[in-house]
């Protein structure tokens, strides 16, 4: 085909799109191992903010998929680079299972607040205290922005609510640091020796995978699994490259037609 692309690496969201908790989504293990086949590099990139790359990892072993935890890019990897790179001491609002990767962070005396999916700490209490903190001049970091995410037992809110309450609250604007942000997927890339106009990316969110991903310059594959819901494609400018049943139909799509 005259002026395609040269492929050379796929971005895979997780949740959602290969499995949803600790259900695999129907065949993705083999649609995974026959894109490991083909001649491009795989990685998988996740906003997922509720357990530590290790326990993804485990979680993602136990439902029998290939995958090396170097492969694995998270927003929680792209929170503690900033933290570093800032000096930051943050108060961090992210699940008890999420703290084993800021391992090493000086938490005390918080003089910054991030925020990634945390139920069991969005009280009144812990939110308020960020409050206060925000408005005595600590910037506010929001790991992603995700307004739901999909379990097993329905659409449940994501941080995204949680951010934007502060957000208007404290008439500041958060530092995003995951999905759909550009830096984020450069820097999922920057290890795989390929630009973003030799890259494409499967995902369930219209606006934080596959727009996101475009808005970097890759092309975009929307699943329709997970979060997605019908007409999410139309939600985005321009739309997906292309709208497809499954991960799966998606390897197809890929094999067949960008390699």
């Amino acid at each position: 085909m005259a002026g395609r692309r040269t492929l050379k690496a796929v971005l895979i969201d997780l949740s959602g799109t290969l499995h949803i908790e600790d259900t695999a989504v129907p065949g993705v293990q083999d649609a995974l191992n026959r894109l490991r086949q083909a001649s491009v590099a795989v990685k998988f990139v996740t906003n997922t903010t509720k357990e530590s790359k290790r326990s993804l990892l485990e979680r993602l072993q136990r439902l029998n998929f290939d995958v090396q935890e170097k492969e694995i890019f998270t927003s929680l990897s792209a929170a503690r680079s900033l933290l570093e790179q800032k000096q930051h001491r943050p108060l961090l609002l992210v699940e008890d299972s999420a703290l084993e990767d800021f391992t090493g962070i000086d938490t005390s005396e918080p003089n910054a607040v991030v925020i990634g999916l945390a139920p069991n700490h969005f009280n009144y209490q812990t939110l308020n205290k960020a409050f206060r903190m925000i408005l005595d001049g600590a910037p506010l970091i929001a790991i992603h922005k995700a307004r739901y995410y999909k379990r097993k037992d329905g659409l449940a809110l994501g941080p995204g609510p949680f951010v934007t309450g502060l957000e208007y609250a404290t008439d500041c604007k958060a530092t995003v640091v995951g999905k759909p942000e550009q830096t984020f997927f450069t820097q999922a890339l920057s290890d795989l020796g390929c630009s973003p106009n030799e890259a494409v990316m499967i995902g369930d969110d219209a606006r934080d995978d596959v727009g996101g991903a475009q808005n970097a310059g890759m092309m975009g594959i929307l699943v329709r699994t997970g979060k997605y819901r019908e007409g999410d494609e139309n939600k985005i400018n321009p739309p997906p490259h292309l709208t497809c049943e499954s991960f799966p139909e998606a390897v197809e799509h890929i094999l067949k037609n960008l390699l």
